[in-house]
């Protein structure tokens, strides 16, 4: 969900809207950022700050044993706990693994940039996996700004990713449809309308047409294309275990307001994008449940390590303290990849394939 903020530098340059593309389009992609993953039992300070420090390669190989070894101590909302990790079963789930999606599978904003173009970095959560699961082959053509027809059609210089599939792949994670109901422009909205009625709900009505809210009409229109993708995943790769993951908590799951330099939107508009997150996360478990695919559910977990969190937020804000935008403004850092990795793989070790 961010190709938006790097092209939408037109406009007034005083608005956060101008601010937060004009600096994406000229800050580094090449970057770490610390995190804390709140199902797992290491701390910053243990892990996750002396892993920013690391070398692109060295990373690599933290991330996969930190994992290994979290992933086993992952606490569920109800007290159990995960299998360990690493048995034959959950192996053989993602001895081929593909990785299709946008912005949120590709790691946008995190260090170990791979492929610029995608914001595709070595510590996304399907690089994540991969090496946790020691997968035999991996393809992740997951890349920033892609929408459903990205599954189909080129996107810029990058092949459909429909075409990394084949017959005998194994494991197939998805991440896809933020950008189909425009949540990047939604977020540049909303910062934007907050000097206009910072204690209103500006942005609400803002997308309120004829009675009508617009992006909750968009999300209906997506149920249809995310169907058909899963359909189209399933033809191609009729063997694999599809995982369809929802979105993380961008903000407080209570709708209260945090606003700040670093978070600026407007009190009342803080509960319409939480519901907006949440209608489209019931959109895509709706759309799973109908094609027989797996649903995976990072919302629940991370509530509460939002980008308001001041320390230990897996999702970063806007803007840093500094006033710049933030490396993964409105994305997963380091610690989200981490807590998305660690969930998705306890829901797959759950299936016992």
């Amino acid at each position: 969900m961010s190709s938006l903020l790097r092209e939408s530098a037109a406009g007034n340059p005083g608005l956060p809207s101008s601010r937060i593309a004009a600096d994406l389009a000229e800050r580094p992609r090449h970057r770490a950022v610390a995190g804390h993953d709140p199902s797992i039992t290491f701390t910053p300070g243990d892990f996750m700050f002396r892993y920013a420090r690391f070398r692109p390669v060295q990373r690599a190989t933290v991330v996969a044993a930190a994992v290994l070894g979290a992933c086993a101590t992952l606490v569920t909302a109800g007290g159990g706990t995960a299998a360990a990790a690493g048995t034959s079963a959950s192996s053989s789930i993602a001895a081929r693994y593909v990785a299709l999606g946008d912005s949120y599978a590709s790691g946008y904003g995190i260090d170990g940039v791979e492929n610029a173009a995608c914001d595709r970095s070595t510590s996304s959560y399907p690089s994540i996996l991969r090496s946790t699961y020691k997968s035999q082959s991996f393809t992740s053509v997951a890349c920033s700004g892609a929408t459903t027809r990205s599954i189909w059609n080129a996107q810029g210089n990058q092949a459909p990713q429909i075409k990394a599939l084949k017959p005998d792949t194994s494991l197939v994670t998805l991440t896809l449809g933020g950008n189909d109901i425009g949540f990047t422009q939604l977020v540049i909205t909303c910062a934007s309308l907050m000097q206009s009625q910072p204690t209103g709900d500006p942005c609400r009505q803002n997308f309120q047409k004829g009675g009508e809210d617009q992006i909750l009409a968009r999300i209906d229109a997506l149920k249809p294309r995310i169907a058909s993708v899963l359909t189209d995943i399933k033809r191609k790769s009729p063997k694999a275990t599809v995982a369809l993951v929802g979105y993380p908590s961008l903000l407080p799951d209570s709708g209260e307001s945090c606003r700040s330099t670093q978070v600026p939107f407007a009190d009342g508009d803080f509960g319409y994008l939480r519901n907006i997150t949440k209608r489209l996360n019931s959109a895509l478990r709706e759309q799973a449940a109908k094609a027989g695919a797996v649903y995976v559910d990072t919302y629940t977990p991370t509530i509460g390590y939002d980008m308001c969190r001041a320390q230990g937020r897996v999702i970063e804000p806007l803007f840093t303290a500094d006033d710049r935008v933030a490396p993964a403004a409105a994305h997963p850092n380091l610690g989200g990849s981490l807590s998305m990795a660690a969930i998705i793989k306890k829901k797959l070790d759950a299936l016992g394939r």
